[in-house]
């Protein structure tokens, strides 16, 4: 097991350091904005910035390098360049939500997807968290960290105009949570195409305006964009078309 220090007490440091604690390895920390983090890699197989993007390469350049010593960030957008002046460096990104330490810890240690770059230690600790570890180049950062974004804050994004809509018609949220949750086991288990339902997979165009005649025009454009989206992974020679409409319509609400 290895001995590792975390820099960062935010929900993403306790997160792994409770998780790391769990499965053998000696973990200290995590240090807080107040600690005095130059030595910080002293005696220790790695240390992890648990630390805001625009912080990670201020916080790297406070601590003295040591060979001995991986340092690594949490980040899934940024390479391994914004560590020097440290010679090893990795990084480990969850694909997982980490809302608090206790539910971040859990997490991390259900399976979850790691996306690891760098020094081979980054593949340990991710594979002694019992994570499917895949490995991400520095050119695809970007790309892999929007789909991230795509797939966790945007699915909640959506969920709040479902709560929106929902309650014009005095329900909560609540009532569709059955049928999310369903939706993404059946992508699980079918994959994306095969798992899409709804009038955008049957090309019933006519319940499409229906929802566009009732939709607050603040809705229009979100709704209008997931249309799109359906579209194209439905039928992708009918997305030109029916995207025509429901762009014309949206422009029309503008205009008024």
């Amino acid at each position: 097991m290895s001995t590792i220090r975390i820099i960062g007490p935010g929900r993403a440091g306790t997160s792994f350091a409770d998780a790391l604690g769990r499965t053998g390895h000696e973990v200290d920390g995590p240090l807080a904005r107040r600690d005095v983090v130059s030595a910080a890699a002293e005696g220790v197989d790695a240390l992890i910035l648990a630390v805001p993007d625009d912080q990670i390469a201020t916080i790297a350049a406070l601590v003295t390098p040591s060979p001995a010593c991986v340092v690594m960030h949490l980040s899934g957008s940024l390479g391994l360049d914004v560590l020097a002046p440290h010679d090893r460096r990795a990084s480990m990104h969850p694909l997982v939500p980490l809302p608090t330490g206790g539910i971040g810890a859990t997490r991390l240690l259900a399976g979850v997807t790691i996306a690891v770059a760098g020094d081979q230690l980054a593949s340990v600790l991710a594979t002694s968290l019992g994570a499917r570890v895949v490995e991400v180049a520095e050119e695809d950062r970007a790309a892999y960290h929007a789909a991230a974004c795509i797939a966790a804050n945007h699915v909640v994004a959506l969920l709040g105009q479902v709560e929106r809509v929902a309650a014009t018609i005095g329900l909560d949220v609540d009532a569709f949570l059955g049928l999310a949750r369903a939706a993404i086991d059946d992508v699980a288990t079918l994959g994306p195409r095969t798992a899409l339902t709804g009038p955008a997979s049957r090309g019933d165009w006519s319940t499409i305006l229906r929802h566009l005649d009732v939709l607050a025009p603040e809705e229009r454009a979100a709704y209008g964009a997931c249309v799109a989206l359906a579209l194209e992974l439905a039928a992708p020679q009918r997305t030109v078309p029916l995207l025509d409409v429901v762009e014309r319509d949206i422009a029309a609400d503008a205009a008024r």
